[in-house]
């Protein structure tokens, strides 16, 4: 029997974690039998889409992201409209998709369930050239990814801090946003645009919210005073974020959103400079992601 060629793509420093015993754990429990792996480590911007594009002209029948969720967005956007399929090793700061997914936390154990080499089809977003499997955002979350990008602590407890840094002198903004033809405006503290329901850490932004149903959940996050803050968490962590009185969710598949400024823009985290008019369109079943 022919194995099949994996290459794993290891970001060496998402979420803060060293992941210098990483191969030798992947030769451990990886079923050898079955597969063949090969290891290649990011090291710039972009990186782990060159060698995701490279993996695809070289007929890899997989590419796993060894990261957090810019790490998958990177390789996805690579993979995204192909018949090679993502498969995932949570190392982020957040794990969003991952841990929607169910793709244990655990190393050994994600590296068990690629040996399954089971797939579904789930959607992604169009921006522009850009793609993204998770969430996007405008606002206060856009905000914590930028200043994030720069900082040298990294994973939960750095991310946390930045929010922290950021939420101290955050105002609200004016948005224009065009849902599937219907016109809205708004003053909004952030903006969420979600293909599946968490931003990571079990944080829900949009529980509805579903990878394979078509569909995007526009998450607008009212201004709200500062004493209710610790209720607005309570949703998040508790799944009732629709249930707030200052969000609102609007389902569509083509989404526009017009800021006054030129703000930076997250897509998976990872923050983007697209102007003042953001287009928003919906790939259905375009990435097999093994899980």
């Amino acid at each position: 029997m022919t194995k099949k060629r994996i290459l794993f793509v290891v970001n060496p420093i998402s979420g803060g974690k060293k992941k210098t015993a990483f191969n030798k754990q992947v030769l451990e429990v990886l079923d050898l039998t079955r597969f063949e792996p090969t290891f290649k480590t990011t090291n710039h911007v972009n990186h782990a889409y060159e060698l995701a594009t490279q993996a695809i002209e070289e007929k890899y029948d997989a590419v796993i992201a060894v990261g957090g969720d810019g790490t998958i967005n990177e390789i996805g956007s690579a993979l995204a409209g192909t018949d090679t399929p993502l498969g995932i090793i949570p190392e982020g700061s957040g794990n969003g998709l991952a841990l929607y997914l169910g793709i244990p936390m655990n190393e050994s154990a994600a590296l068990r369930r690629l040996n399954r080499f089971d797939s579904v089809a789930v959607d992604c977003a169009k921006v522009g050239e850009d793609r993204f499997f998770n969430i996007a955002g405008l606002g206060f979350d856009a905000s914590v990814s930028d200043k994030f990008a720069n900082e040298t602590f990294r994973g939960p407890v750095g991310y946390l801090r930045t929010a922290i840094n950021v939420l101290s002198k955050y105002k609200p903004k004016k948005y224009k946003l065009t849902i599937d033809g219907e016109e809205y405006e708004r003053e909004a503290f952030m903006i969420s645009v979600a293909n599946s329901p968490q931003y990571g850490n079990n944080a829900y932004i949009a529980p509805n919210a579903s990878i394979t149903d078509g569909l995007l959940d526009v998450c607008i996050v009212h201004k709200f005073p500062l004493y209710t803050l610790p209720m607005m968490i309570f949703h998040l962590f508790n799944k009732t974020a629709d249930q707030s009185e200052y969000v609102e969710i609007i389902p569509g598949k083509h989404i526009v959103i017009e800021q006054e400024g030129k703000d930076p823009v997250h897509l998976d985290g990872e923050p983007k400079e697209l102007g003042q008019r953001i287009e928003i369109e919906v790939m259905e079943r375009a990435l097999n992601i093994i899980c």
